[in-house]
């Protein structure tokens, strides 16, 4: 398993900017494909962003689409999530994932049980 630590959580006004990282351990993660998913306060675990191993493929949700950038900088194995025109309801636990290798670097990831190892998680907090 991938061990995941995430960072760069906090408090943030309504139309500010924040950067999410989460350091991976491990030897192949160029290999992992990666997502970020967040749960706010008395809801389900939902799906924001995944990226496949090499970068190439990238996905989004639509309530984020236009606002947050994955990115992934496989020399420090390291994926990232721009966050930028927050709303308060982007307020939750946001949670980093890497998938099991497949040995295809395309592959993207989106459903939960796509996903083998969970960091965490931190908190973003957007306030009105």
């Amino acid at each position: 398993q991938v061990q995941l630590v995430e960072s760069g959580g906090g408090l943030v006004q309504a139309g500010g900017s924040l950067r999410l990282s989460c350091a991976a351990s491990g030897r192949a993660f160029k290999m992992y494909p990666m997502g970020w998913f967040r749960q706010a306060p008395g809801k389900e675990r939902d799906f924001v962003a995944a990226i496949s191993g090499n970068g190439v493929s990238i996905y989004y949700a639509n309530s984020v689409k236009g606002r947050f950038t994955i990115s992934r900088d496989n020399a420090k194995n390291t994926v990232y999530l721009q966050m930028n025109s927050l709303k308060p309801e982007d307020t939750a636990v946001y949670y980093c994932a890497a998938g099991p290798s497949t040995g295809n670097s395309y592959y993207v990831a989106r459903a939960e049980e796509d996903f083998g190892s969970w960091g965490q998680g931190t908190q973003v907090t957007v306030s009105s």
